[in-house]
């Protein structure tokens, strides 16, 4: 009598507890919901990771830096000059043979795949690969040459038997299978995106990097054995890997192609040499070294056009040679390069830029390089500002 009975401490504990709403329900279940997606890729606003799988075999081909002419910018030239007299004899096309990268349809490599017609002005440069970061990047290569070829590229990723360059890293056996693909030989190379494969801070939402041969390269590449890769920043790609912020796209190889340390140079009748030549006379070499942008000269690179206020990309590439130092110059537009407005870009050996124009006056306007003797030599073409 008198004593406080003590209430036990589950019901105190019941008591506290709140059934949920069904508001509350609902918004955990929704959140799961969109984790769960999100997780397994199904957002449609991240991007899922895709697999590009590619056809490529190099090819001997007899290639016509002239194919409709010459001298087709009408820009003058001095009669009597040393350009003037060194070019007298080749008045007619300028055809060597050669090794490309060509696309085919599937692994059978008995159809070409049509090269659409934007990007007919590749030329001479092998099929353009494209990828998101994230992406994985598949290529079925055929060596339809005498030669032993490779396909090295610049800036994915790769593991040793998929980076198609031979010297000694101390791989063996399979790993050095992707260095030298002999003649009628096939081999797939793997290469991967990350993140710096892709554009960094300062770059737009794609840059340019390239593949080319590396067993012997400055043979390969004088050869013809080069192409253009471009990494778009994840999510910022079209579903057909254009650039959403871009209307227009060029790729343009500022590239000397020095015949004389061409494969095929010491014998055309030959499908390639095994032996090394190097042509040391410099008037013969001279004669023999082809000013090309996409290995076309004096402007028969196809008429590159656009319209007023697009947004154009220019990727710019150039070849490997020593003299290959380069100055890429638009006539009566500017462009960005690296934050600032230009109207010239400069390129080295081996060099890969990217500058974006939105040009603004109409008409058609020289494109070329601004060195002079590459100038003269027939580093030339033109390209058209429709309204």
């Amino acid at each position: 009598m008198g004593e406080r009975q003590v209430q036990p401490a589950q019901l105190s504990f019941h008591s506290a507890w709140k059934v949920p709403s069904c508001e509350s329900v609902l918004r955990c279940v929704l959140f799961l919901l969109l984790a769960t997606t999100a997780l397994f890729g199904q957002n449609p606003s991240i991007p899922v990771p895709r697999l590009h799988t590619y056809f490529i075999a190099a090819d001997e081909v007899t290639w016509d830096y002239t194919p409709k002419g010459r001298k087709l910018t009408g820009t003058p030239h001095l009669e009597g000059s040393e350009e003037e007299s060194s070019a007298s004899a080749s008045r007619g096309h300028r055809s060597y043979l050669k090794a490309i990268f060509r696309e085919y349809t599937d692994a059978s490599f008995r159809t070409l795949k049509p090269r659409p017609p934007e990007w007919e002005h590749l030329g001479i440069l092998g099929p353009l690969i494209r990828a998101e970061v994230g992406d994985t990047i598949q290529v079925v290569f055929k060596n339809n040459t005498k030669l032993t070829c490779s396909m090295h590229p610049h800036g994915l990723g790769y593991a040793k038997d998929s980076e198609g360059a031979m010297y000694g890293d101390g791989t063996q056996g399979i790993a050095k299978k992707d260095d030298m693909v002999p003649p009628g030989r096939s081999y797939t190379y793997h290469w991967t995106v990350p993140e710096r494969a892709g554009p960094a801070h300062g770059d737009g939402s794609s840059i340019l990097w390239m593949y080319h041969g590396h067993f012997i390269e400055s043979k390969d590449m004088n050869t013809g054995l080069l192409g253009p890769i471009i990494i778009t920043a994840r999510g910022a790609a079209r579903a057909d890997g254009t650039p959403k912020d871009v209307d227009r796209e060029f790729v343009t190889a500022f590239a000397l192609f020095d015949e004389t340390d061409s494969w095929y140079f010491s014998d055309p009748a030959k499908t390639g040499s095994s032996v090394p030549m190097r042509i040391t006379d410099r008037v013969f070499r001279e004669q023999n070294v082809l000013y090309s942008i996409n290995g076309l000269i004096e402007g028969n690179l196809p008429l590159l056009t656009m319209k007023r206020g697009e947004r154009v990309r220019w990727y710019l590439l150039s070849n490997s040679n020593e003299d290959d130092v380069h100055t890429v110059h638009w006539h009566g537009q500017t462009v960005l390069f690296n934050h600032m407005r230009t109207d010239a870009v400069p390129l080295g050996p081996m060099g890969m830029a990217v500058a974006d124009m939105v040009p603004d006056q109409e008409g058609t306007w020289l494109y070329h390089c601004h060195v002079n003797d590459h100038f003269m030599g027939g580093m030339q073409a033109l390209f058209k500002v429709l309204p």
